[in-house]
């Protein structure tokens, strides 16, 4: 019997003005004008994350049709990642050009659900940018892999706001993808694919040939 087609459904895409609108081309810091680039996005049904240059994260809640706006302590760098996950509460991981990873657990309305706006950060571990950044389905495990080939593993408990991490994984070269699910890690870097079983920390290369 032959399968029904699904419909097709056409979209109009255009400019998000209402989002870019909300977010500063130049800010001021003392005598000097500074641009800001949007370098870093992700999104999901809840949120539009974009990150900057100057280290802001701009986060768009599409139900309230609100912007609200993170940042790091101290040094104003350039984010270079972000990775939103929907579990029972809302998170966003950023990850800058110095190898700097936050969490941030978001406030919700819903009950039950986080009152409060809070931060975990991966303690200096990536003394590198960071180039991609990975959770799990119930966000207890964020991995993060930087331009170095380093591949950081933390473990997140959010009721008692601990976040442990440590080094689990190092290429020769840089981490390019980072997708996990059900105890495996899917790696990808600019020489090779694997996949690293958490449990029994151990590497299966997929494929070969190394990567011209």
């Amino acid at each position: 019997m032959a399968s029904v087609a699904s419909p097709v459904i056409f979209k109009e895409f255009c400019p998000l003005y209402y989002l870019l609108n909300a977010i500063p081309t130049k800010i001021q810091k003392g005598f000097r004008s500074i641009v800001v680039y949007l370098t870093a996005l992700d999104t999901n049904g809840d949120y539009i994350a974009v990150g900057s240059s100057i280290g802001m994260l701009y986060l768009y809640c599409r139900q309230l049709n609100q912007m609200k706006k993170y940042n790091f302590e101290g040094k104003c760098e350039s984010i270079t990642f972000v990775k939103l996950l929907s579990c029972f509460d809302d998170l966003v991981a950023v990850g800058t050009a110095s190898g700097r990873v936050a969490v941030f657990q978001l406030v919700s309305s819903l009950p039950g659900r986080n009152k409060q706006l809070r931060r975990f950060d991966v303690a200096g571990i990536h003394k590198s940018s960071i180039t991609a950044l990975a959770w799990s389905p119930n966000g207890m495990k964020l991995f993060s892999g930087d331009d170095k080939g380093k591949i950081v593993y933390s473990a997140l408990d959010l009721d008692q706001g601990i976040c442990n991490s440590s080094l689990v994984l190092e290429e020769p070269s840089s981490i390019v993808q980072l997708d996990y699910n059900q105890k495996v890690l899917l790696v990808s870097t600019l020489q090779r694919t694997l996949l690293f079983y958490t449990e029994e920390k151990s590497v299966n290369q997929v494929g070969t040939q190394p990567r011209k």
